[in-house]
């Protein structure tokens, strides 16, 4: 029987992860990758994580490009608490660098609201899937790699 969080989110490791680097980049104030370095660290196939984190994870922002597709002012501030300076900031970067910058919808603070912003300016759905899809995945996958050679280098060493 499982009786701790910590033993429910290794005994669904894949799911939960796909539950948590869905819910990272929407509504919870949460990270994903403590939780990849997790499973990775308990022998998870490192291509599978990567690949339900990636997918989890933009999904997750695809949300937030729809509630600014089709959302309003209440979806977007009491829903996804962002308020009208980070929408100012984000609207600049895609201003700025177009819809390449959804390259970096991983990013702290910015990230999400890019996706907001892209919805309300009805970027097309596969060119924000595309490109949102590849930022997160590249991140997850420099995450992994830094993971598995640090666990090398501590393994060699005899720390671990």
């Amino acid at each position: 029987m499982i009786t701790s969080m910590p033993e429910l989110l290794t005994e669904y490791g894949l799911l939960s992860l796909f539950l948590i680097s869905f819910c990272a980049s929407t509504l919870l104030p949460l990270g994903s990758e403590w939780f990849l370095v997790v499973l990775l660290l308990q022998g998870s196939n490192p291509v599978t994580a990567v690949i339900v984190a990636t997918l989890g994870n933009s999904l997750g922002s695809g949300t937030n490009y729809l509630i600014g597709y089709y959302g309003g002012d209440w979806l977007t501030e009491k829903l996804l608490r962002i308020d009208k300076k980070q929408q100012q900031r984000a609207e600049s970067w895609f201003n700025r660098y177009g819809s390449w910058s959804l390259l970096l919808a991983w990013l702290p603070i910015v990230g999400d609201p890019l996706c907001l912003v892209s919805g309300m300016l009805r970027t097309p759905l596969i060119r924000f899937s595309l490109l949102v899809t590849t930022g997160k995945g590249l991140r997850y996958s420099f995450l992994t790699l830094l993971t598995l050679q640090g666990a090398e280098i501590l393994t060699y060493s005899g720390t671990i």
